[in-house]
């Protein structure tokens, strides 16, 4: 693979049960698994899952109309078996309103080829999530 395509993140405990994501431009997310108000790793796979998808249907209806409505929820089912801790059934749920007019019209047309090119092509994130990939961990020795 080529450096224009590596992806990367950096994760940092900044105190129990609370980290922060920093990507290499600079910016942050923070996120935790104390019961507070900060996203959940889960919730932040969700809002990838979803943000991804929202961007691809937004290039190609937002280019006709701008929306009245755009929402985009994601949802599944936590597990955990004889695999391991996991989530199920995921659905990726698009609620779009266009005004009226013949650009809106364009927009309502494409939406379904819109979000079915995000789902089978488009959105890396889910697209990833769908065709699995390994993921390999290890300890650095600073």
């Amino acid at each position: 693979m080529s450096e224009a395509s590596k992806r990367s993140v950096v994760v940092e405990r900044t105190s129990t049960g609370q980290f922060i994501a920093t990507n290499p431009r600079g910016g942050t997310v923070r996120f935790g698994t104390d019961g507070g108000e900060a996203f959940t790793p889960v919730e932040l796979l969700l809002a990838a899952i979803g943000g991804c998808s929202a961007a691809d249907v937004d290039v190609a209806t937002g280019r006709h109309a701008e929306p009245t409505r755009f929402t985009v929820e994601v949802s599944g089912d936590k597990i955990s078996d004889e695999q391991g801790n996991r989530m199920t059934d995921l659905r990726v749920t698009f609620h779009i309103a266009f005004p009226d007019g013949e650009g809106a019209d364009r927009a309502r047309a494409i939406l379904p080829r819109a979000v079915k090119a995000s789902h089978d092509r488009l959105c890396t994130v889910s697209r990833t999530v769908e065709l699995g990939t390994p993921v390999t961990t290890e300890i650095a020795e600073d």
